[in-house]
């Protein structure tokens, strides 16, 4: 009976050691505490203000909203502002972002309308630090260049900005190079990222067992149940983050249970 106990107490302790967060202080939880994140800009729903677009950033500004948004390269190596790793859904054309260089980017409208892929340089100077931004960092391609890049303009931006990928190697690549910066772990359910990754990585993502190389200090997680992990991680100290809420979704009881939200299709009041 000892030794079992023993076993399960080495493996908790085991389990423990790897979902544990990093601490943040409280100068880099401020200004994303207790506020709302326009989901890839505040863009409509039927996309007549398309999704991460510099018109959708400027509506997230003058509402008073943060934003969230998604960067990538393109084959020329420029940082642009774009969710999806093909351009079918929003350009109409089924190729990669890295596939085409920014200025063949530029033919391409986004979503019918006569916007374009911006640059992130384009989009930094919309919001121009009149509110926090939420950047996440796609996983295709070039990553590592990815990371520096984005990392060498984020450093010549006076606006306050924290950074998250699905991607546990991201994440470590700016707790290893920019430790200053408040960094997150993007997560879900397995059911849902198994359809995108193998299944044992998805596992791992969705119970957060790569934290103890990623140091996360915040969990992005789906909205939904949360795992075992997740709740501990947040008993822990790491800042909640849900995304993304839509309309049918309770915001009183997400603002109640997470300290930031992610949301889009809806107006909710602005928190500050």
């Amino acid at each position: 009976m000892w030794i079992a106990v023993a076993v399960l107490l080495v493996l908790a302790t085991l389990w423990l050691a790897l979902i544990m967060p990093a601490r943040s202080t409280a100068a880099q939880r401020a200004p994303f505490q207790n506020r709302t994140f326009a989901h890839r800009g505040l863009f409509e729903a039927d996309q007549s203000i398309p999704e991460n677009s510099l018109p959708a950033f400027g509506a997230a500004v003058n509402a008073g909203y943060g934003v969230e948004l998604d960067v990538q390269l393109t084959k020329d190596k420029q940082v642009v502002v774009f969710h999806d790793d093909n351009l079918k859904r929003v350009c109409g054309v089924d190729a990669r972002v890295d596939a085409y260089t920014y200025a063949e980017l530029q033919e391409m409208p986004l979503l019918s309308t006569e916007e374009r892929i911006p640059l992130f340089t384009q989009v930094l100077e919309t919001i121009d630090g009149k509110i926090p931004m939420i950047v996440e960092l796609k996983s295709g391609g070039d990553w590592k260049t990815l990371c520096q890049l984005t990392l060498d303009l984020l450093n010549a931006y006076s606006g306050d900005y924290c950074v998250e990928s699905f991607h546990p190697m991201l994440v470590r690549w700016f707790y290893l190079h920019a430790p200053r910066i408040l960094r997150g772990q993007l997560s879900e359910a397995a059911r849902y990222s198994k359809k995108y990754m193998p299944y044992y990585q998805s596992i791992m993502m969705s119970r957060l067992l790569t934290n103890i190389l990623v140091h996360p200090q915040f969990v992005a997680y789906h909205i939904g149940p949360k795992c075992l992990a997740a709740r501990v991680c947040e008993a822990l100290g790491a800042m909640r983050v849900a995304w993304t809420a839509r309309p049918a979704d309770d915001h009183m009881r997400l603002t109640k249970r997470n300290d930031a939200i992610i949301f889009e299709h809806y107006r909710p009041e602005p928190r500050f």
